[in-house]
């Protein structure tokens, strides 16, 4: 069974593009990766897929059950932090944390008492006295609590400070290895580069690249750095150059004998060849890489 599965998700906001032909399977188990930038439609694809908002065309399914059919049965199993959440002013953190729980019919005490100690966060404080950070800890509280099956979460490291993002990380590490499923969207690609086995890259509501984090930085292009002074006129599936008299920086999407026979005209003093990391590739995709 596929934690998350959608077979040409499409959504339009009248003629507004959300999302286009979305085909995304997660396996159970997985730490999935959504990479792309404000605006590519990673939260319209995960509130499409958790029925928040219905689609135009294509279906989803989440945990083995079409969510386009009783969203409870899902939904039951699912820790959704959104991007941004907003509480009821006046509340507690104590009292939103047993509302959310009350929601789901559990009583979700000890767990919540104990990702509070984790997070530091105050639970005797008013949501409306928080800062955006701790805000956001109540958020994810309230999708963790009550132990999900998987857990969807959107942007969920913003306003967060470095240490609590590492904890934030060990908590999903964690549940990861007891055998829940993450699908972590995200924007900031050392997220995904640390702590994701597979990842898709969203562009302009479209999926245009999809597998494991490294065969994502295997396909696409290698990180070439010359010593010495050479001319790359004429040398095609070149990206991102940089070049002085000293030598020359670049991505490198061509062929490598065709590297090495353009670059034997040239006194080369030093040569290499690498993998690019996450961040390159994922700039290769937006600026005009495969599309």
């Amino acid at each position: 069974m596929k934690a998350i599965e959608t077979k040409g998700l499409t959504k339009f906001y009248g003629k507004a593009r959300g999302i286009i032909d979305v085909n995304l399977e997660v396996a159970e188990g997985e730490f999935f990766g959504f990479i792309g930038p404000n605006g590519a439609g990673k939260s319209t694809t995960i509130r499409t897929l958790l029925g928040l908002i219905n689609a135009t065309e294509g279906s989803a399914n989440v945990l083995g059950l079409d969510i386009n059919g009783d969203k409870t049965k899902p939904l039951a199993k699912v820790g959704y932090l959104p991007s941004e959440a907003v509480f009821y002013r006046g509340m507690k953190v104590r009292e939103v944390l047993k509302f959310s729980a009350g929601l789901r019919g559990l009583d979700c005490r000890k767990e919540a008492e104990a990702l509070c100690e984790r997070l530091e966060l105050d639970m005797s404080r008013k949501v409306d006295e928080l800062s955006f950070g701790n805000r956001k800890k109540v958020a994810i509280v309230c999708a963790m609590q009550h132990k999900p099956d998987l857990y969807i979460l959107d942007e969920p490291t913003s306003g967060l400070d470095p240490l609590m993002q590492r904890e934030f990380f060990e908590i999903l590490k964690e549940k990861n290895e007891e055998g829940a499923t993450v699908f972590l969207s995200s924007h900031v690609l050392s997220e995904i580069q640390k702590n994701c086995s597979r990842a898709a890259i969203i562009r302009e509501g479209r999926i245009v690249a999809e597998g494991s984090v490294e065969e994502l930085a295997a396909s696409a292009a290698k990180r070439v750095v010359i010593g010495g002074k050479v001319d790359l006129a004429g040398l095609e599936g070149i990206r991102d150059l940089s070049a002085t008299d000293e030598g020359a920086t670049f991505l490198y999407t061509g062929k490598a004998d065709k590297l090495i026979k353009h670059l034997a005209a040239f006194d080369v003093a030093d040569l290499s060849i690498a993998e690019p990391d996450l961040e390159e590739i994922f700039m290769h995709y937006y600026q005009g890489g495969e599309a």
